[in-house]
């Protein structure tokens, strides 16, 4: 959330980075930071729910709206559906005190901050508040640089139960250190306060977050229309292995679902099958779910989307798995989120294009056996019991959502001469040539998935069980450097030839993940000193089950 100039500008900026990463084309690898140890305060074992100010009402917010959502949030059932936060965005703070004590707007909240917030309380529900990290928020109104600590005591005296900090106005500072040192405060404030890290993205929060907050943004803020809602899913949904209940929660923004354009936000609405479909992505991407609508004026058809409780309940599942894809045809994508029951997925089938098409769920590519029962979450039916796949049409920008209940199997599958992403579980990125390049000799690494083809493969298969892997751009073969026996040996392209270090097993290891195991060093495919960002190069390595070494292939064609 940002003042509406900066918004336009972020939201430029946001799109040209956006087509920069589409592009593969980069320098050489580095070595990634690691993940640090979890935050683990125990506040979010699940993706938390509740209720945001900002996207209906922005900063026209007073204590008679905050009264009222709390109240709607009961009344209307979504207290009952899982929903517990109530959390004022920008707008509520005039200034600070001679001694520095943030001054809530006397005028819009006359009782006070303490005072709403047991109001708030008083209804079972949990009570947040909004500020930033820098030297004012995206308002203007008063940040919390060189005041955390004053400003952690005061919330925490209000009884506040969530902090949402932003990052306008921050003077070029480092993100991860800010937030440390908030985190500190919270921490030292004698209260439990869920700490939502809200920066944009911006140096890559999902690797550090874990040791800081309970959830952080993974893009620029979403607005109220199809196109950003996807570019979001498409800039979210690859962190999947970053997320869970003891590390954090990569929040894919607030949900404009029920808004039709009527918010404070920008953007002209969407469809209730897009608005549904905007759900059902942030369901099974395990985004924390944070409504921002008017509560008191839901139609029937917003509160059967926001309260549907099997929808929900996948969302909330305690394994807390993020949904992968894990099968991207044309803008046919079937994402796949492993919950806690054994032999258990749900599934999403999202038809990015404008006609509605047949979409197949193969049982092999999400890690179950060849028989599975099928429920249908939205329509809340059963389908029946089938065998290796489902079918189902979908409409144009629609989902349809489903629960399989079946076997777990090691065993994975692919086709012959077909084009995939080979992405690594630990990361989410994509295996690519260096630079897109058309010579012998480039390195394979790890980037964003883009356009240029040097991040797509065609697997074919060669003899006794082993695959030859041809990149589409240069067409040539992934194989060792120097037909290398050794440890930490290079990954390249090269023209396929005979001494068998440019082939390779690959073989299923479950949940829908494979290893590709070198036909000549007997070595696997492993991401170089487990990097966790994009450049981290390929290299052989003795195989183990760790997720630098373990692989989805995402069929393309």
């Amino acid at each position: 959330m940002r003042k509406s100039t900066r918004k336009k500008i972020h939201f430029i900026v946001q799109i040209l980075l956006a087509f920069l990463l589409a592009m593969p084309i980069v320098l050489s690898g580095s070595i990634a930071p690691q993940t640090a140890s979890a935050l683990n305060n125990g506040l979010s074992p699940t993706p938390p729910m509740g209720w945001n100010s900002w996207n209906f009402y922005a900063c026209n917010v007073d204590e008679v709206k905050i009264k009222q959502a709390a109240d709607t949030m009961v009344s209307s059932g979504m207290q009952a559906a899982g929903y517990k936060y109530i959390v004022i965005d920008d707008c509520w703070q005039t200034g600070r005190t001679s001694d520095g004590t943030i001054i809530a707007d006397p005028v819009k909240f006359p009782s006070g901050m303490a005072s709403l917030a047991s109001y708030v309380h008083s209804k079972g529900l949990k009570f947040g508040l909004y500020t930033d990290a820098g030297f004012t928020t995206c308002a203007g109104k008063p940040g919390m640089y060189s005041h955390e600590v004053q400003d952690a005591n005061t919330f925490a005296s209000w009884g506040v139960d969530y902090v949402k900090i932003d990052w306008c106005d921050n003077g070029g500072m480092d993100p991860q250190t800010r937030y440390t040192i908030i985190r500190d405060a919270l921490a030292n404030s004698g209260r439990p306060i869920l700490f939502s890290i809200c920066n944009w993205g911006i140096n890559k929060p999902w690797v550090w977050g874990a040791a800081t907050g309970n959830m952080w943004r993974t893009t620029d803020d979403i607005f109220d229309y199809w196109d950003r809602v996807t570019w979001i899913i498409d800039q979210n949904a690859p962190l999947a292995n970053f997320a869970g209940p003891t590390k954090g929660w990569n929040d894919a923004d607030m949900l404009m679902v029920g808004n039709y354009g009527t918010g404070a936000v920008f953007g002209g609405g969407m469809t209730d099958t897009e608005y549904r479909s905007h759900f059902s992505m942030w369901t099974i991407m395990a985004s924390p779910l944070i409504a921002g609508n008017n509560l008191s004026t839901m139609s029937q058809f917003t509160k059967d989307t926001l309260m549907n409780s099997e929808v929900i309940a996948v969302n909330q599942d305690a394994l807390g798995s993020q949904g992968i894809l894990v099968s991207d045809l044309g803008g046919l994508q079937v994402y796949s989120k492993k919950l806690q029951t054994t032999g258990t997925r749900a599934v999403v089938l999202f038809n990015r294009t404008g006609a509605a098409a047949n979409m197949t769920i193969n049982f092999s590519s999400i890690g179950l056996s060849a028989t599975a029962s099928i429920r249908d979450l939205w329509s809340k039916t059963e389908k029946g019991s089938f065998t290796n796949s489902y079918t189902v049409n979908v409409p144009s920008h629609g989902t349809v959502m489903v629960k399989l209940t079946g076997s777990e199997t090691t065993s994975g599958s692919f086709i012959s001469g077909k084009t995939y992403r080979i992405v690594p579980k630990s990361t989410g990125l994509s295996v690519a040539v260096e630079a897109a390049s058309l010579n012998n000799g480039a390195k394979i690494f790890q980037w964003d998935y883009g356009t240029a083809q040097n991040d797509q493969w065609v697997i074919t298969s060669t003899t006794a069980g082993f695959n030859k892997i041809i990149n589409v751009k240069s067409g040539k073969s992934m194989a060792v450097r120097n037909a290398s026996l050794m440890d930490g040996e290079d990954v390249i392209q090269w023209d396929f030839g005979s001494t068998l270090n440019d082939q390779w097993e690959i073989s299923g290891v479950g949940g829908g993940y494979f290893k590709i195991i070198n036909r000549l060093s007997g070595k696997a495919l492993n991401v170089a000193d487990n990097s966790l960002i994009a450049g981290g190069k390929m290299i052989q390595w003795p195989y183990s089950a760790a997720d630098n070494m373990t692989f989805q292939l995402i069929p393309l064609n």
